[in-house]
């Protein structure tokens, strides 16, 4: 299974890399995530620079996609070169989420016409004015497409991502390692509780639903 984070230029680092960590603990044969950025490499909002792994075009073709948030992603959406390569993204061959600005992403590209969604504060605007309904809540999920609100629920939208491509108990043991000592049990239950009300009506892998 591979999965590709998004991430451009202006990119928050608790979206991209806390999600990147957590999908990162998962040891699996074929198991694989990256990240993707429209150039080889991009700048934080707060000026830690990487290096992109695949590009976007790769990214198209991953089985499960999170478009990560930052401080231009309103250009991204404006950027019509990148919007083309993104246009391949297709919900009923992959798992697409986004992270706070990067709902505004999927919205454009005309994934959550009918889905609420979940983002941060600031973008909430931008998110209401393409059309989508935003929720009072970290994390919701429909079918394959997913969205999280506030840089920390990333963990929710890693939890779900690993819950769907692997299992649950894969997804509970990445959150058990990550989360702080002496709190290890309340940080699951939550990720647990925020997700898990969304898995129940879906297939737990990517095979199931391409079947």
């Amino acid at each position: 299974m591979h999965i590709a984070i998004l991430t451009f230029d202006g990119y928050n680092e608790l979206d991209s890399l806390i999600a990147l960590g957590i999908l990162n603990r998962v040891s699996a044969p074929g198991w694989r995530v990256s990240i993707a950025g429209p150039t080889p490499r991009v700048r934080s909002m707060n000026g830690v620079t990487i290096d992109a792994t695949i590009d976007l075009d790769e990214a198209c073709t991953a089985d499960a996609v999170i478009v990560g948030s930052g401080r231009q992603t309103r250009e991204v959406v404006e950027n019509a070169a990148i919007m083309s390569s993104l246009r391949r993204l297709d919900p009923s061959r992959q798992l697409l989420a986004a992270q706070c600005s990067g709902a505004l992403v999927l919205a454009k590209l005309g994934h959550l016409r009918d889905v609420p969604a979940c983002t941060d504060l600031v973008s909430k605007p931008w998110v209401v004015a393409a059309g989508v309904e935003v929720l009072d809540q970290p994390f919701f999920a429909r079918g394959t497409v997913a969205t999280a609100g506030g840089c920390l629920a990333s963990t929710y939208l890693a939890t779900w991502t690993i819950a769907r491509l692997h299992s649950l108990d894969a997804a509970r043991d990445a959150m058990h390692y990550v989360a702080p000592v002496g709190e290890k049990d309340d940080y699951v239950a939550r990720a647990l509780g925020n997700v898990t009300p969304y898995l129940e009506s879906s297939p737990t892998d990517l095979e199931t639903l391409k079947a």
